[in-house]
């Protein structure tokens, strides 16, 4: 609390309160004022802005009391109510029948992948997704399957790009092609997105020759804000679909593996066998029904801002080329006379994260702890950064 004395004051008015600036006037007599201040002048240079992923969020008041004030059970029972809610809640919102609650989005992929394949068989994907190039080699490793790698429209495999990658059932030299594996958003890709006419051609493509569908919708909420179509559209055309609660919309842990009622049982079958068992997990899921709630209609300020950094970063002569920002993921390509370390050093002396994505590449994500004023001061240091 500060205090300060003003004199002179020339009105009869006994005390006013400004809520915007969070000061208390107080009339101690005609000529003396004093001006208690609860707030602090705040240093933009002092601000730390870590752009580095949408993950890096922190539960918000109203998230953490939900969280404080869940029902819990133990879960691996089956008895735990807050994660019955979190489930029933997102195979509702997808339109499908069942959802499982795991603690990360790899793994809800990885059970994804298992469930619908066999040892030896192959998976159409991106050459540059997730279950592929983050996962720790997970599809080779936990399902004994190997990946078909498609370029894509900037991500986006299309009918052609299935129809081409399809392997011959009956030649023994190659795998069995199982799954079409989707990615929305595309995380490589500054977060492109399909539209649902894309996903049903795909869809309806791939299930005429027998393949299943799965989904990496870690951040589908972001795709469905672009699109402005109805998320329960999307059941009908994967047999699982993984949805992540801790990237845009703000929740500390977990994804949910959305899936049809026929594998409801070996996804929480695999779940135990890759340690995924939780006990008392409500005050986790509960903090996902509160992001499901209060979230989503948010998560197009995050595209804004995105896209404002867009605009500032394709006017720097030493960054070649700036991707496309489709949603809330900016990746940039610098001059090769620099390297990404150099300039993350350099962000780094001004408080900023942002992340290597490539040999030339930096990646930087909005999200629900990225303010206007960091906006500001992100765009701000850009501009006046030089090497």
């Amino acid at each position: 609390m500060t205090l300060a004395i003003i004199t002179p004051l020339n009105s009869g008015i006994r005390e006013i309160v400004l809520e915007s600036l969070k000061m208390k006037f107080v009339i101690y007599n005609k000529l003396t004022v004093a001006i208690f201040c609860n707030f602090q002048i705040h240093n933009k240079k002092d601000m730390l802005i870590d752009l580095r992923s949408d993950t890096v969020t922190k539960p918000t008041k109203e998230m953490h009391a939900a969280m404080m004030n869940a029902e819990v059970g133990d879960d691996v029972f089956g008895e735990d109510p807050s994660v019955k809610k979190l489930e029933e809640k997102c195979a509702s919102l997808l339109g499908m029948e069942a959802a499982v609650f795991c603690p990360s989005g790899t793994m809800t992929n990885q059970i994804g992948i298992k469930v619908l394949t066999q040892p030896y068989d192959e998976v159409i994907c991106y050459k540059g997704s997730h279950i592929y190039k983050y996962e720790g080699g997970g599809m080779a490793g936990n399902c004994l399957v190997s990946a078909r790698l498609i370029e894509g429209d900037r991500g986006r495999l299309s009918v052609k790009d299935v129809e081409e990658s399809i392997n011959n059932y009956n030649d023994p030299h190659q795998p069995r092609t199982s799954v079409v594996a989707l990615e929305n958003t595309v995380v490589r890709e500054g977060g492109s997105y399909y539209t649902l006419d894309q996903i049903k051609e795909v869809s309806e493509f791939s299930r005429s020759k027998g393949l299943k569908m799965h989904m990496d919708g870690a951040r589908i909420f972001n795709a469905l804000t672009e699109t402005k179509e109805e998320a329960k559209a999307y059941g009908k055309y994967f047999d699982t679909i993984s949805v992540c609660l801790s990237k845009g919309l703000g929740a500390p842990v977990g994804s949910v593996l959305v899936c049809k009622k026929e594998f409801e049982h070996q996804v929480r079958r695999i779940r135990k066998v890759f340690g995924g068992g939780m006990r008392q997990a409500g005050y986790l899921a509960a903090a996902g029904v509160y992001a499901l709630d209060h979230h989503i209609k948010r998560l197009g300020e995050d595209h804004k801002r995105a896209r404002e950094m867009e605009s500032i970063l394709k006017k720097l002569g030493w960054i070649e080329k700036v991707k496309p920002v489709d949603s809330n993921i900016v990746i940039f390509v610098i001059d090769n006379k620099f390297t990404p370390e150099q300039v993350l050093q350099r962000l780094s002396e001004y408080n900023i994260k942002a992340l290597k994505f490539g040999p030339q590449e930096i990646r930087m994500v909005t999200h629900l702890d990225f303010t206007d004023d960091m906006l500001e001061q992100t765009n701000k240091i850009f501009k006046e950064l030089s090497f």
